[in-house]
């Protein structure tokens, strides 16, 4: 067994992260970041669990920006296609359940 404090998890690099596990073809990855990833499109589904700190997540949906607010305990599910960006509020970690290799 494995336990892991994330409150305590650090990167040495924006969105560095530490794989927790892998599930049939699931990656399970704990990120740690201060600064926004970059605007992609998802190649798969994507469940996103903020566990510390804030997200603002920039989407676009029929064309028009949006920002939803992600808060200790939110989860976002991102569908293959779906455009997104997350932009930390000042640092955050967060739990991604991604398809492996996904980007």
């Amino acid at each position: 067994m494995q336990f892991i404090d994330a409150s305590s998890f650090s990167a040495e690099r924006p969105w560095g992260a530490l794989d927790v596990a892998e599930i049939d073809n699931a990656s399970i990855r704990l990120h740690w970041t201060d600064e926004p990833y970059v605007w992609h499109i998802n190649d798969g589904p994507e469940v996103f669990v903020v566990l510390d700190g804030t997200i603002d997540m920039h989407y676009r949906s029929e064309g028009n920006e949006r920002v939803e607010l992600l808060t200790p305990g939110r989860i976002c599910y991102a569908e293959s296609g779906d455009e997104h960006v997350a932009h930390p509020a000042p640092e955050a970690r967060i739990l991604v359940i991604e398809r492996k290799g996904s980007i």
